[in-house]
């Protein structure tokens, strides 16, 4: 079956730019203002769309996401609200959207279920950050069953052997990953993440997207230099919360000019 996501990025390719990938809590802050927020965001420019639910416990995301989270539960989400949003969202706009989320929540629905529902609802995939393919059978056997992208984590730690299991693993792109940081430390997290690029590409990648950090059309720029996509969360995230969705939808701009320097 073909991938929606890996279309998307080619479809970009074809324009002459990087892809932009954008990332929001679904449900944040309230169920109805998030439909309206992933509607902006692929209207401002966004190629993939990136909804992750909210989590009791979201020991991977920064403070900005936690909160976030933390503030769309307390707002009453409920997991059935995540396929009444991208219902909602993919009958307004094509862009393909992923739900990134912890493995927990796809477990404990039943992983054939929420694979079956996801496609009804509209959904392109998954991308599961706290699962590696040798661990995601069940997964990777639903989503060959409907057709859903499953995108796999690669971090510049990542063995050799990891790496080309996460590259035959993957559909849609690789997230390609390295370690956060500071501001000062920016060129260094760089040269990780085109080498990982680097890497994933020897091993057959053939779309490799990545997030580190990635606030401004500058630092997208830079990223899809080399890769073939810029993923960006805690900014947009910040975005809407201080400035609603028209807040979100400025910086969305931005960013995506951001995609037309690719090499």
């Amino acid at each position: 079956m073909s991938s929606r996501v890996s279309a998307a990025i080619d479809a970009a390719h074809a324009e002459g730019r990087g892809a932009f990938v954008g990332y929001l809590p679904a449900g944040f802050p309230d169920v109805a203002t998030s439909i309206e927020a992933a509607v902006a965001l692929a209207e401002a420019g966004a190629d993939v769309i990136e909804l992750g639910p909210p989590y009791s416990d979201p020991v991977m995301d920064g403070l900005v996401i936690q909160e976030a989270t933390q503030t769309a539960l307390a707002n009453g989400f409920r997991m059935r609200d995540l396929f009444t949003i991208i219902r909602e969202v993919t009958a307004r706009t094509d862009v393909p959207i992923l739900v990134m989320t912890y493995w927990n929540l796809v477990e404990q629905y039943g992983v054939d279920r929420y694979a079956d529902d996801l496609v009804a609802a509209g959904g392109a995939g998954l991308i599961t950050p706290d699962i590696t393919p040798d661990a995601g059978e069940a997964w990777i056997a639903a989503s060959e069953r409907t057709g859903l992208d499953r995108v796999f984590l690669a971090a510049p730690t990542s063995s050799d052997e990891r790496l080309q299991m996460i590259v035959e693993a993957s559909t849609g792109f690789v997230y390609t990953v390295s370690t956060m940081g500071i501001t000062g430390e920016r060129a260094q997290l760089d040269a990780a993440a085109r080498g990982l690029v680097e890497r994933l590409r020897s091993f057959g990648a053939q779309h490799a997207c990545v997030g580190i950090g990635i606030s401004n059309a500058e630092q997208v720029a830079g990223v899809v230099d080399y890769a073939d996509g810029a993923i960006v969360g805690t900014a947009l995230v910040k975005a809407l919360r201080d400035g609603g969705v028209d807040g979100l939808s400025t910086l969305a701009r931005e960013l995506s000019a951001g995609t037309a320097h690719r090499a």
